[in-house]
């Protein structure tokens, strides 16, 4: 195990490096140019020229990305263009905030989508099993940020059960800081929930007609054992690898959250600094978001073997 960790963290660094470098490529092929977003329409040539020297925009790209690698193996991801606070104080600021929509996300995901997908396994071809299945297919269909905005006129708009927009910290207030939290926590959260839920009827169905399932139900175990203690523990390795997955694109995916909520985090900063041009905080975020989610990947293969004793890693 241990040998496989340090093989994987061996990794760790190419394999950020080769997303660094197509994000690069990426972001740079975005229409518009920082100087001039700067400067505004009305700026003239040489002040824009003027501008793009001091921001080291007129090199050549490889140029570029080679001054940011070698910033970056120090641990400087540069200053942001646009407000011209470093990039990583920002991240480091902003990220607990992202990270606490993304954990609470996740939970409400699993709390859902683990008891619905065992449901509808248990009770297959039944209304219970078409519903939560039809329930499912329409959080993987509805847009997010339309679910955003719907949840947003309903619950906030209308009902006035929770606050439409703004942040407070759990630590300043820790009722208040839910509050805030909950509904944008449960418009990320819908899509993982409606994946992971199918993924457990699947992996269910597979398991529920396995021998031992049927011995544990002739001994006499009640049915909630026989299902949540037996045959869901058997059947986590691959709902398992959905959640490793689909936690990356909670991430990604916080960005229309935080901007539909006002929500202080790297998503909303990463929307911003793309209307901006603002390059380097937009390298920074997605550096990190990489390695979030290499280091997630990680943790979902060494679960395998406590899930699975049949999984060794030599």
């Amino acid at each position: 195990m241990i040998s496989f960790i340090l093989k994987r963290l061996f990794y760790f660094i190419p394999t950020l490096f080769l997303a660094a470098f197509l994000v690069f490529c990426l972001v740079h092929l975005i229409p518009g140019d920082p100087a001039v977003v700067m400067l505004g329409d009305g700026a003239t040539p040489e002040n824009v020229k003027a501008l793009r020297e001091a921001l080291g925009l007129d090199q050549p790209l490889p140029v570029q990305f080679g001054l940011w690698v070698v910033r970056a193996v120090r641990g400087d991801l540069g200053v942001s263009i646009h407000t011209k606070v470093p990039v990583a104080e920002s991240i480091v600021e902003r990220f607990p905030v992202t990270l606490s929509l993304t954990v609470l996300a996740m939970i409400f995901s699993l709390i859902l989508a683990l008891p619905s997908g065992c449901l509808a396994a248990v009770y297959q071809n039944t209304g219970k099993d078409y519903l939560f299945m039809l329930a499912s297919i329409l959080g993987v269909s509805i847009p997010g940020f339309w679910l955003g905005l719907l949840a947003l006129l309903i619950f906030s708009v209308e009902l006035g059960w929770f606050p439409s927009t703004g942040f407070v910290s759990l630590r300043e207030d820790l009722w208040q800081g839910f509050r805030f939290l909950l509904l944008p926590a449960t418009t990320l959260g819908l899509h993982m929930a409606a994946v992971v839920a199918r993924m457990t009827r699947s992996s269910m169905l597979e398991v529920l007609r396995e021998e031992y399932v049927t011995v544990a139900r002739a001994k006499g175990l009640s049915e909630v054992r026989v299902v949540y203690l037996h045959a869901l523990r058997n059947a986590l390795v691959p709902i398992v690898t959905v959640i490793g997955f689909n936690f990356g694109f909670l991430l990604a995916g916080s960005a229309f959250v935080e901007t539909i909520f006002s929500w202080p985090g790297i998503g909303r900063l990463l929307y911003d600094s793309m209307s901006a041009r603002d390059y380097p905080v937009i390298m920074g975020i997605f550096l990190v978001v990489c390695a979030g989610v290499i280091f997630a990947n990680l943790l979902t293969d060494i679960a395998y073997a406590y899930l699975d004793p049949r999984v060794r890693y030599e």
